[in-house]
C-alpha cells in the first residue's frame, strides 16, 4: 500500500464510482483503508434517535468512501493532478503537482 498524499482540508476531485466527477474537502483520511471521507460525497442517510443534545429524525451525513483516494485538486488551476513529494533548499519536505511542478503546500 502506497502512501497517501492527502491530507485533511485538502480540496479533491473523484475519479471513479457513483459520485464521479464531484469535488469536495477531505473531512478525514483513513490511511489503513487507503480512503477518505470527503464532504458532500459518498453521503447516506440515517435514522438516528432522539438525545438530549440532538434532534431525531433522518440525518444525511457523509460515509467513508467506497472508492480509492481521489485526485488532489492544485491550488492555482483547480485541476486534478498527480502528487509527488520534494525537499526544497531550505529542507522542507512538501508536496508539488507532478505535471507542471507546482508546489502545493506552502
Amino acid at each position: 500500500m502506497a502512501g497517501l498524499k492527502i491530507k485533511k482540508g485538502d480540496h479533491v476531485v473523484v475519479l471513479t464510482g457513483k459520485d464521479k466527477g464531484k469535488r469536495g474537502e477531505v473531512l478525514k483520511v483513513l490511511p489503513a483503508e487507503d480512503r477518505a471521507v470527503v464532504q458532500g460525497v459518498a453521503q447516506v442517510r440515517r435514522h438516528q434517535r432522539q438525545t438530549a443534545s440532538q434532534e431525531g429524525g433522518i440525518i444525511t451525513k457523509e460515509a467513508r468512501s467506497i472508492f480509492p483516494i481521489s485526485r488532489l485538486r492544485t491550488p492555482r488551476t483547480g485541476n486534478p493532478r498527480r502528487v509527488g513529494y520534494k525537499f526544497l533548499k531550505d529542507g522542507r519536505k512538501v508536496r508539488f503537482a507532478k505535471r507542471s511542478g507546482e508546489v502545493i503546500d506552502g
